[in-house]
């Protein structure tokens, strides 16, 4: 008897472990159908004409800005809290203000162009989209600057 009292206790355990379980996955997929239907109802969304700019093969101390154009192809305001370059050498600009459906704008990038060599620096920005990050690239080639060659010196002479 205790036999049977303890397996039925067991199996009433059991049986009301597998029902949590059943409604905790339940509630899991009707969370996800919730934000998938809070995806799809739309929200901002940052569409670039491009993202990434290559300045090419340009000599020191040349024009550092660069300029990354955006639309927001959304059906609510677009709002970037945070654009951030991998290191010093590379400062983003971007607007503050809400970009409204519809609106473009643009995000400005400066290179240190005072630096040689080949490089390759990314600008990482936070928005309010669903998916709440871009990346943006900019790359090149830095040359040093050309030296005009010496000027012919006058001669004293009479020649």
């Amino acid at each position: 008897m205790k036999k049977s009292l303890f397996s039925l206790a067991f199996i009433l355990l059991f049986a009301g472990w597998v029902s949590a379980q059943q409604q905790n996955t339940a509630q899991a997929r009707q969370q996800q159908q919730t934000q998938a239907e809070e995806q799809q109802s739309g929200g901002p969304v940052m569409t670039f004409e491009e993202t990434t700019i290559d300045y090419g093969v340009i000599e020191q101390g040349s024009d550092p800005y660069r300029y990354f154009h955006f639309t927001n192809t959304g059906d609510a305001p677009l709002v970037i809290s945070n654009a951030r370059g991998s290191c010093g050498c590379t400062v983003p600009t971007w607007p503050k203000e809400p970009i409204l459906p519809g609106e473009s704008a643009q995000i400005k990038v400066r290179y240190d162009t005072k630096r040689l060599g080949k490089f390759t620096k990314t600008v990482t920005l936070t928005t309010n989209e669903a998916e709440g990050t871009h990346r943006l690239i900019i790359k090149g080639e830095v040359k040093p600057k050309q030296e005009e060659p010496a000027a012919i010196p006058e001669s004293k002479g009479g020649f």
